[in-house]
């Protein structure tokens, strides 16, 4: 088992755009960074929807998507996904959702659980792990989740899908994160024409 994060990220290192809010949650600007994705057969599996395109980047978020036995995210993620999952969300795992309001646990279709932890991300990962038995912990986000691990030391490895766009302004993976504390080794590159997908393991 290890700690992922998977991110879709644009040229000029932004996640997001500005002005997010739970409105908004991806922020003015960042629709080239999440368009790829929505014509992926992978990706329209887990959302109930037939069709797609069967290619790399599919096989690539399908590997993702088997691999992972739990997932941590934050409470802006699940406010802005709550209505648009319904009742059979995609994760298909226990999702431990770090938050300062307490709210009794959910349980929805298709194996997806909803457990709302309000004592800090060391509790959640535990508590992560210990529900994704030998299959892996995703740090789904947003932003602001990841980086708190990122900063904590807690990722083993970061898959980065990097978009050929330039947001220009918006919101940057990496702001605040301490350099040097940890060395990236390169795992694998995979350039498509819709991304590069460059996956890396911390080490040290």
């Amino acid at each position: 088992m290890i700690v992922t994060a998977d991110m879709a990220i644009s040229l000029d290192g932004y996640i997001a755009g500005t002005d997010v809010s739970i409105d908004n949650p991806g922020g003015d600007g960042a629709e080239p960074l999440f368009e790829w994705i929505h014509n992926l057969a992978s990706w329209r599996q887990r959302q109930g929807l037939s069709g797609g395109e069967e290619n790399r980047d599919s096989e690539l978020m399908r590997e993702w998507f088997d691999a992972t036995g739990a997932v941590v995210m934050g409470r802006m993620m699940y406010d802005t996904g709550e209505e648009f999952w319904g009742d059979n969300p995609p994760f298909r795992t226990p999702v431990f959702v770090l938050t300062h309001r307490p709210r009794p646990a959910l349980v929805k279709e298709g194996g997806t659980t909803f457990t709302f932890v309000t004592d800090g991300i060391h509790s959640a990962l535990d508590q992560a792990k210990a529900a994704a038995g030998d299959r892996n912990v995703d740090i789904a986000g947003g932003a602001s989740v990841v980086q708190q691990y990122l900063r904590a030391g807690l990722i083993d490895e970061l898959q980065l899908h990097v978009v050929p766009a330039l947001l220009g302004q918006g919101l940057r993976l990496f702001e605040d994160v301490p350099a040097g504390r940890r060395t990236l080794e390169p795992v694998r590159m995979v350039a498509t024409p819709l991304a590069t997908h460059l996956k890396y393991r911390f080490v040290g």
